[in-house]
């Protein structure tokens, strides 16, 4: 099955061209801070380092990014989240994020801060990591 026809890696079930794949292509934005998180999350699943430094706050973004091709990202759960609607300038979201590498199980917890700058929601920092 191609890409575009697979589920998401985002979790939400739906087909990737027509979720994260479009924000990835730049066919829209994303309308709140959680869209954000789960589209950087599927940008690291498919290794989509153009569309990560472009939702990478300028302050904070690093000059490129070295995906290990030994990990592969298998899921994402949204623990919480505080602000990151519609009508909000900034929000966290809270997730684990789930990964095999080296034929073991693992996961990352972290508590991410977005800003939105005008119309664009941008990831700024990790609030604290697991």
């Amino acid at each position: 099955m191609s890409r575009k026809n697979r589920a998401c890696p985002c979790g939400t079930g739906e087909p990737y061209a027509g979720c994260c794949g479009r924000l990835h292509r730049g066919e829209a934005t994303a309308a709140t801070a959680e869209q954000l998180m789960r589209s950087r999350f599927s940008a690291f699943a498919v290794a989509d380092e153009e569309y990560l430094l472009r939702t990478w706050h300028p302050d904070t973004r690093p000059p490129s990014i070295e995906f290990d091709p030994g990990q592969r990202w298998t899921s994402l759960e949204i623990v919480g989240r505080t602000g990151g609607g519609l009508l909000h300038r900034e929000g966290t979201v809270e997730f684990v994020a789930r990964y095999r590498i080296g034929g073991q199980d693992g996961e990352m917890r972290e508590n991410s801060r977005f800003l939105r700058e005008g119309e664009q929601w941008l990831y700024l920092t990790a609030l604290g990591t697991r």
